[in-house]
C-alpha cells in the first residue's frame, strides 16, 4: 500500500461556522486550530494548504474556566531595553 500525499489542485476547502457561545475559549481554539490546519481530514499533508475556513459567531459569549478573565495579564516586549508592557 503506498501512503497519499495530497497535491494542492486536489483539496477542496470548506467552510465551517462555529457558534462560541457557552464553549470554553481553550477547547474550543483547540478545536478551530485542528480544522485550520486541516489535521481534521483523513488526507492531511504537512507541506500542502489542506485547512478549511472558519467563521466563528457569537465570540464576546464565550465563558473562561474560574478567574481568568481578572488575573490573566498579556506581556510583551517593547523592543526597549528593560521595558516590557503588560495589559488584563
Amino acid at each position: 500500500m503506498k501512503t497519499y500525499m495530497a497535491k494542492p489542485g486536489e483539496v477542496e476547502q470548506r467552510w465551517w461556522l462555529v457558534d462560541a457561545s457557552g464553549q470554553r475559549v481553550g477547547r474550543l481554539a483547540s478545536q478551530i486550530a485542528m480544522v485550520l490546519m486541516g489535521k481534521h481530514r483523513p488526507t492531511y499533508t504537512p507541506h500542502v494548504d489542506t485547512g478549511d475556513h472558519v467563521v466563528v459567531v457569537n465570540a464576546e459569549k464565550v465563558e473562561f474556566s474560574g478567574r481568568k478573565w481578572q488575573q490573566k495579564l498579556y506581556r510583551w516586549y517593547t523592543g526597549y531595553q528593560g521595558l516590557r508592557s503588560e495589559t488584563a
